[in-house]
């Protein structure tokens, strides 16, 4: 019958289905991804003075930084740690940073690295302290008039110029201010200094102290030629300049996330003191000249003066040093600035 012929078409149809199901290919797995071949380098440490061989890293990862290779030559040195170490890629080229990676590097897989001892290191932290902390006891040493500076007849005595105790103050303050700045507001870049190098910075800002300190505290100083009015003009441009001087280091603190280095262009910012970082691109240098400028105008006294210029000179040299950084690692960099004074220098 037609009902049964039609049962019999669908089951047909449904094993032939079933049959065509069966008898279709299955889809090849897909091969595994051959993992992306390391390729090592060969890393060799020699002298520079002698050229003797002195390691040879044989296996060293292509993401390595010079602070790495630093390390692991440290543990076949113990005596040489990484702030001693300076590795470079020719005798006569530049040391390398620790941040800059091996595979970036001029070299092939096999890699020459010159090394010399830079010597026992400080902190940037403990040089400025040193620097500072001097300084300030120095001064105060002659302010209260200690034996053997003066005639016996002074020890111990205080000056009958009120200028005399407002240096003191200003001078005191400058100092305390470093050495809180150097503890909780600077963010070093710096790793570590020469041990040698302590002695030629503390002993010049010593010795400058002392001098100043003789001829402001001694028995027969004489206040300024202007008076009051002079001390005044004085301790204005101190002050303003003490308060700019901090902006500025707070704002470049705030430049900074704690352990980056990454470097970003410094901009004003809502405070009033940090707007003269649209003409100048190191004005903690300029409110610093400008402190001792105040000072030298309050005091009245050559060694100050002579100090501030000594000052002014290495400031200038810092800061043209920084400005050509900036001009050559951001090519957006603002080109009204100068390095320290505005349209000048």
């Amino acid at each position: 019958s037609i009902s049964m012929d039609v049962l019999a078409l669908e089951a047909k149809s449904v094993n032939g289905a079933d049959s065509e199901k069966k008898s279709a290919p299955r889809p090849k797995p897909k091969p595994p991804k051959k993992a992306k071949r390391i390729v090592y380098f060969e890393v060799e440490i020699v002298d520079l003075k002698t050229k003797e061989k002195l390691l040879l890293l044989d296996k060293v990862e292509p993401t390595a930084t010079v602070l790495d290779i630093k390390a692991l030559f440290h543990k076949s040195y113990p005596k040489w740690y990484p702030a001693r170490q300076s590795l470079r890629l020719d005798p006569k080229a530049k040391c390398l940073r620790d941040e800059e990676v091996l595979q970036t590097l001029p070299v092939g897989t096999t890699a020459s690295f010159y090394f010399s001892d830079l010597g026992p290191q400080l902190t940037w932290g403990t040089v400025f302290l040193s620097e500072c902390v001097g300084p300030l006891i120095i001064y105060l040493m002659f302010y209260f008039r200690l034996p053997f500076i003066y005639s016996p007849k002074y020890d111990f005595t205080t000056s009958k110029h009120w200028i005399v105790h407002l240096a003191c103050m200003c001078h005191s303050f400058h100092y305390i201010k470093r050495i809180l700045e150097t503890m909780f507001v600077h963010r070093i870049s710096h790793g570590t200094m020469p041990l040698r190098n302590i002695f030629k910075n503390c002993g010049y800002y010593w010795c400058t102290a002392a001098w100043m300190a003789y001829y402001i505290n001694h028995p027969l100083y004489t206040p300024p030629y202007y008076g009051q009015q002079q001390v005044n003009t004085g301790l204005y441009i101190f002050l303003f300049c003490q308060v700019g001087n901090f902006s500025i280091h707070v704002a470049l603190r705030n430049l900074k996330l704690p352990g980056s280095k990454a470097k970003k262009i410094p901009y004003p910012t809502k405070n009033p003191f940090t707007w003269i970082f649209w003409l100048v691109s190191c004005p903690n240098y300029t409110y610093e000249v400008g402190s001792w400028i105040g000072f030298t105008v309050m005091t009245q006294c050559v060694p100050v003066a002579f100090f501030t210029l000594v000052a002014f000179i290495q400031m200038t040299v810092w800061a043209k040093g920084k400005h050509r950084g900036y001009l050559k690692e951001f090519r957006d960099y603002p080109t009204l600035r100068s390095s320290i004074l505005p349209f000048i220098l």
